[in-house]
């Protein structure tokens, strides 16, 4: 089975609150992931694991007229929360799944303690099979 694991941070300023933490803190919790990746990829259920660009940086697409896309500037204004990384995992169940969250969710903060960062938890879904006729 596979899930998608998403980091959700508040949005702040658009910018990663992470870039305001002293180096010690930010290279602590950058080992924090590397780690968990590498313990991931050992155990053979890390498929893909991804940091985001903030939402400043992001763009919204739609499809426009003569098939041109139209793109406009990142996430609505109302958004509360951002989708900061996110690991793709293959495990035999979902409670794997929900313990590898719990653990990304045990990255440290600014002070050394765990940031409880909530990770929305989702099955990926295989594509149908393909229809006969």
């Amino acid at each position: 089975m596979k899930f998608m694991l998403m980091m959700n941070v508040p949005r702040d300023t658009g910018d990663y609150q992470i870039n305001q933490w002293t180096p010690e803190a930010f290279n602590a919790h950058i080992r924090f992931m590397k780690d968990l990746n590498r313990d991931l990829t050992r155990s053979g259920e890390l498929v893909d694991a991804q940091g985001l660009a903030p939402p400043g940086r992001a763009k919204v697409v739609r499809f426009g007229k003569g098939s041109a896309p139209v793109v406009s500037d990142g996430p609505f204004a109302e958004t509360k929360e951002f989708l900061a990384g996110y690991w793709i995992v293959d495990v035999e169940k979902a409670e794997r799944a929900y313990e590898i969250a719990a653990k990304a969710s045990s990255a440290p903060g600014p002070d050394g303690q765990p940031l409880v960062i909530p990770i929305e938890v989702r099955e990926v879904l295989g594509a149908p099979p393909p229809s006969e006729g």
